[in-house]
């Protein structure tokens, strides 16, 4: 079974959402979980510490995550202050950018900016952006030093 590490409101709504995947004798083919609930303290995989980061994607609570000197936060929103400090000074950020222009639920690559440089990471990598952001080769140009795009296949040493 795959473990799926989750606040209870995910979990239940991954039950409700996906039942056939929980019922006594699946059919062949479907996928297994191996559900763990976490809340808002720090919880291991293994000997890793990960701390959730509790963040807003419009107005729903999710969890961002922090592990050693990297956080991962996507499908966000809102980042309260005291998240901020939390990950302040950190080596790695890795954090959402939607596009250029406004969204409801997501922060625009201005915002995600703003947010970068509160936190003062040694690096950024941008994520979760749609095919609204622009060209990659333009975009670039007006990224800070530090902040790149993330892309599939890129490979991180922490």
């Amino acid at each position: 079974p795959l473990p799926v590490y989750a606040r209870k409101d995910v979990l239940n709504d991954l039950r409700e959402r996906s039942p056939y995947c929980f019922i006594e004798h699946p059919y062949p083919g479907v996928p297994s979980f191996k559900l763990i609930e976490i809340g808002d303290e720090p919880f291991y995989i293994n000997d890793i510490k990960i701390e959730p980061l509790p963040i807003w994607h419009f107005k729903l609570l999710i969890n961002g995550y922090k592990i050693g000197n990297m956080a991962y936060i996507t499908d966000a929103k809102t980042i309260d202050d005291a998240v901020i400090e939390k990950i302040k000074g950190i080596d790695l950020l890795i954090i959402n950018a939607l596009r250029i222009s406004h969204h409801m639920s997501h922060m625009s690559l201005g915002e995600t900016l703003e947010i970068i440089n509160r936190v003062s990471p040694k690096k950024a990598y941008l994520i979760h952006m749609s095919h609204d952001m622009g060209l990659h080769a333009e975009v670039s140009k007006i990224l800070p030093e530090n902040v790149e795009f993330a892309f599939d296949g890129l490979r991180i040493s922490l």
